[in-house]
């Protein structure tokens, strides 16, 4: 099965050109986005009913971003054309459709001329403005969408909508209670406009590199292939214009790169760390992390330079999804493996497993092989419910048909399959781990809130403070459970006392804030009436 990022957009480039006009018709604002407000204007011109243009909404906004960019728009024009001519409006008929005519929209000769005309009055205002600066005043009176100014605080998406909430009420409380050096760096605009990420992790030699391959149909710069520990690096595999790696320390401080935290892992990780980039459709929706093997046996005794498991922590909050990869001839799970899983904690529900290279066993030492893999996972996840385990050969070469037998190879692909259309789903689901993610942040940063300032009201306000805070940081896990019982916290909630405490030692505790419950209140109206406000302005606008 071939990885699909989407509806394939098919049309001459007279239709895209002619597409590219009517979108900077339907943009209202000028900022490269179709809001529903302008789609429901703009879509009414081709006279579908209400339940149509819904369904054409819904399809061509599959990312639930709340807006239409140009591909998506082109995608809802072609549907539009679809349902005009009869057929049924569905994602797989563009794909089907070999030539998608233009579609009937009424009036659009007579919007398109005046929108012009709108245009050259605007600019020959502004030429005779540039002549004669005394008459400057009189471009007032030719207006068009190539004037207006966005205020910054403009919000035309969900995502512009959960920037504005954490710069305004979120942010506050993280930097007032020092939530960046305990939890999380802050986040910046390109954490929010990032493309979903994939993780993949597992001890060396079991597929991970040949994964992002087969997936990509290609090699990607920088890709290293050999039963020996190849990968030595984290290597982001992302969209770019050509084919090149650049360095960590370079992509750590790009603007536009959402990597700037992983400075706090300093010089010794940025330089295991690189950025691979080559043009790719599946790039341009996926972001892969590759990381280097998971060591075990001897390896173990010999430290690496950085804190491994503190940076696949980091990446797992990031990432929409974490791949486990397991080799049928390796599958115990040593030390470091443990725990890499173990910094994995809260993100549960992004972890898939493969059991990659299975067609190197015969269908008997299969069954044997996923029962004790199965085990071990029970063993180190330490949860009742079972995880998915995904069977496959993730590589270039045909299934080994003689080792599984024809049901073996049947299952294979259909195993594969399901792992694949999950990797499909992952940009349409985007935004809503991106509100997932933000809330579980939220809620994170108003219980160490709680947690400092308690800490700060157990402080004597005179004499004795270095006992004091000696005493407090012994006794952390009996402070946590004060604050939990204080302020009816959920204890799953609460972050690990261990790193907690080692934060911690390097502070004054006397130096912390005191509780402000304005704050507080803020992100607790945040979490109550902000968040279900934007989802609601921004869901179908046809509902």
């Amino acid at each position: 099965m071939e990885i699909s990022p989407g509806p394939i957009l098919t049309c001459s480039k007279e239709h895209q050109k002619i597409y590219k006009e009517w979108f900077n018709i339907a943009d209202s604002d000028g900022d490269g986005r179709v809001t529903g407000n302008d789609a429901t204007k703009f879509f009414a011109l081709s006279k579908l009913s209400r339940q149509e243009l819904k369904q054409v909404w819904a399809i061509a906004d599959s990312k639930r971003q709340g807006f239409l960019g140009l591909a998506e728009f082109i995608t809802a024009m072609q549907l539009i054309s679809l349902a005009q001519a009869g057929t049924e409006i569905t994602a797989d008929g563009l794909s089907s459709s070999d030539d998608i005519q233009l579609p009937l929209m009424e009036g659009m000769e007579e919007l398109a001329v005046k929108n012009k005309s709108s245009t050259t009055n605007h600019e020959s205002g502004m030429n005779a403005g540039a002549a004669q600066p005394q008459n400057s005043s009189s471009t007032q009176w030719f207006t068009s969408k190539t004037t207006k100014k966005i205020p910054p605080s403009a919000v035309t998406s969900i995502i512009d909508g959960l920037k504005r909430l954490y710069i305004e009420k979120l942010k506050p409380l993280e930097v007032t209670y020092r939530f960046n050096d305990f939890v999380s760096p802050l986040l910046t605009n390109s954490d929010f406009d990032a493309k979903p990420m994939v993780m993949l992790l597992g001890q060396y030699s079991t597929g991970k590199t040949t994964f992002i391959k087969h997936l990509l149909r290609s090699d990607y710069p920088g890709a290293h292939i050999g039963p020996e520990p190849t990968t030595d690096r984290f290597v982001v595999v992302m969209s770019g214009p050509d084919e090149r790696t650049i360095p960590g320390n370079t992509i750590a401080v790009h603007a536009d790169m959402p990597f700037k935290g992983l400075t706090t892992f300093g010089g010794a990780f940025l330089s295991k760390f690189e950025c691979s980039q080559m043009p790719h459709p599946l790039l341009d929706q996926i972001t892969f992390v590759d990381t280097p093997g998971v060591l075990s046996g001897e390896k173990q005794r010999t430290q690496r330079s950085y804190d491994f498991t503190g940076v696949i922590s980091w990446f797992a909050a990031k990432c929409d999804m974490i791949l486990l990869l397991f080799d049928p001839h390796k599958l115990d799970i040593s030390d470091e493996f443990k725990r890499v899983i173990a910094s994995l904690r809260g993100n549960d529900d992004k972890i898939r497993v493969v059991l990659n290279k299975a067609d190197q066993v015969d269908t008997q030492q299969l069954m044997r092989v996923y029962g004790a893999l199965m085990w071990s996972l029970g063993k180190v996840l330490n949860t009742p419910e079972v995880v998915r385990v995904y069977i496959g050969s993730f590589n270039d070469k045909p299934i080994n048909e003689d080792a599984v037998g024809p049901i073996g190879k049947d299952l294979f692909e259909k195993e594969q399959n399901d792992l694949l259309m999950d990797l499909v789903n992952i940009p349409k689901k985007a935004c809503d781990r991106r509100i997932n993610e933000f809330v579980k942040r939220t809620r994170a940063a108003k219980i160490h809130a709680y947690i400092i300032s308690h800490l700060k009201k157990e402080m004597p306000a005179m004499m004795g403070k270095a006992k004091a805070q000696q005493r407090l940081v012994d006794n952390l896990e009996d402070e946590f459970g004060k604050v939990q019982r204080e302020f009816h916290l959920p204890a799953g909630d609460f972050p690990n006392v261990e790193h907690f405490k080692e934060v911690l030692g390097g502070y004054n505790i006397d130096k912390f804030e005191k509780l402000k419950p304005k704050m507080i209140q803020a992100v607790d109206d945040m979490l109550g009436y902000d968040i279900p406000d934007l989802l609601k302005n921004f869901r179908n606008p046809y509902e």
